[in-house]
């Protein structure tokens, strides 16, 4: 199998770019609708990581109202509508990429609500992706599916957010899906989303105060980043081995 998905690898990459677009919008119309979902799928597969999703897609129940996931690939959206899923969050934003194509065009055949909601993984979350991600969570049609590439960091982000806004956990509970269960490294650098919980949480404990007010008011992204320390051996593994976003 690697020695097939090496070659193959290289080979999509170069069609993975804004030439490749090019390529395909100057393209005969049968040649497009051709070759446009094949590289795409080819992209989604060995670029985007996708065929090692194929076998665990890190799927799990939030609540009555919504899911947590890896990158789909097409044919798990059918899948995600007969759970009775309306919408589609999608933390990784819009790409030039093979799964992103492909996911927007699920969504469209299947009548599937779809969100674009981009986070971070390795940053101190801005007020102003905190304030899109509570606004989003305000007004999707639910249930919904929240995913980023693996399903375990920005998918993470959200689900406290969701856990805590939704379903009226507490910060301390709700930060129980940033966890190694679902693949995320708290030592590595992706464990900054957790230090900027626990941040609210110290401060909680001397003066009580509501999360969003302390983010509004309180919350320095700089000074949680600075104060935050990761692992090398730990953010190796993730950004090297496991090649998370």
């Amino acid at each position: 199998m690697a020695t097939i998905a090496k070659p193959l690898k290289q080979l999509v990459r170069r069609y993975s770019t804004a030439s490749r677009q090019a390529l395909l919008d100057h393209s005969p119309n049968w040649l497009r609708k051709s070759l446009g979902p094949t590289a795409s799928y080819l992209d989604l597969m060995f670029v985007d990581h996708g065929i090692f999703r194929l076998f665990y897609l890190n799927k799990h129940r939030l609540g009555a109202k919504a899911w947590r996931a890896a990158q789909p690939a097409p044919h798990n959206f059918a899948g995600f509508k007969r759970l009775g899923i309306k919408t589609i969050v999608n933390l990784r934003g819009e790409r030039m990429s093979g799964s992103y194509w492909l996911e927007v065009a699920a969504c469209k055949r299947l009548g599937l609500a779809f969100e674009n909601c981009v986070l971070r993984s390795r940053a101190a979350p801005s007020l102003g992706e905190l304030r899109g991600a509570r606004a989003l969570l305000e007004r999707v049609e639910y249930p919904i599916l929240i995913h980023c590439k693996s399903g375990a960091d920005r998918a993470g982000l959200m689900s406290v957010l969701y856990m805590h806004l939704v379903e009226g956990q507490t910060i301390e509970q709700a930060a129980k899906q940033l966890s190694f269960r679902f693949g995320h490294f708290k030592q590595a650098d992706t464990g900054v989303l957790d230090h900027f919980f626990a941040c609210y949480i110290e401060f909680n404990k001397q003066t009580p105060m509501a999360f969003f007010d302390w983010v509004e008011n309180v919350y320095d992204p700089a000074e949680v980043l600075g104060t935050f320390r990761a692992n090398g051996v730990a953010s190796r593994i993730v950004n090297d081995i496991l090649r998370r976003e």
